[in-house]
């Protein structure tokens, strides 16, 4: 019987995900999922990345309450609400605004974390905004990093009449943005800000190496699978061509 909710878990887990687009004008993106090491611990992370009708780049990440089929089914309704809501806001932070209120709406029994940025690909200009997520992670070719918390809000689903916030940068050439789940950078023997750095230290060295995004990507999830591994992951590379 466990075996069987693990493999309904893991098949509805993989019928959500999304798969990325093939070519995002003047972006190098890739994603990666993994279950946990023991098989149970499934159903709460996603990703998304899509083009806007104005033609920037939407990118999304997030993790939801809980490890099981009802993790999957609230996982797949707050990124297909994101996917509702995206292509008519022109600011990231209204996005996340409007979801959280549809989840209180709803009287979801479960909430979820989320980081979400627009990206201009012809300037690099990007604006984003975090309910209760991971950090960013910031790594140029010269090997160097940085961690970047964007502003934003609460948990999703959780307070009624939030209003999130959200910041703008710019992604310079030759730099790329790691967005993580979690289980990447958290663990039995593993800080939150020890697990950001290593994982920090890890992207921009592959990155100075000459790895591609996908590359990149699969460096990320396997240093994370080897060590501490106990949470499903995600992880989503963007790099400005």
């Amino acid at each position: 019987m466990q075996q069987a909710r693990v493999e309904l878990a893991a098949a509805l887990q993989q019928s959500m995900l999304p798969t990325l687009p093939e070519h995002l004008p003047g972006l190098e993106v890739a994603a990666r999922y993994r279950p946990s090491r023991d098989g149970l611990d499934i159903g709460g992370d996603w990703y998304d990345a899509f083009v806007m009708p104005g033609g920037a780049v939407a990118l999304e990440i997030g993790d939801s309450q809980g490890h099981d089929v009802d993790a999957s089914a609230f996982m797949g309704q707050v990124r297909t609400s994101i996917r509702t809501i995206t292509p008519h806001e022109p600011e990231p932070a209204t996005v996340l605004t409007r979801t959280n209120e549809l989840l209180v709406t709803m009287n979801a029994a479960r909430f979820a974390s989320c980081t979400m940025l627009y990206v201009d690909p012809r300037e690099g200009q990007v604006t984003g905004t975090s309910a209760g997520h991971v950090p960013l992670l910031c790594i140029r070719e010269d090997g160097s990093s940085d961690i970047r918390e964007l502003p934003g809000g609460p948990v999703l689903g959780v307070l009624s009449g939030t209003d999130y916030l959200e910041e703008t940068f710019t992604l310079e050439e030759g730099t790329a943005l790691i967005m993580v789940t979690d289980g990447v950078v958290e663990g039995p023997g593993l800080t939150l800000d020890a697990g950001l750095e290593r994982a920090g230290t890890l992207a921009a060295q592959a990155f100075h190496d000459g790895l591609n995004a996908e590359a990149i990507a699969d460096r990320i999830l396997d240093a994370a699978v080897a060590v501490d591994h106990l949470d499903d992951v995600a992880v989503l590379v963007i790099r400005r061509t």
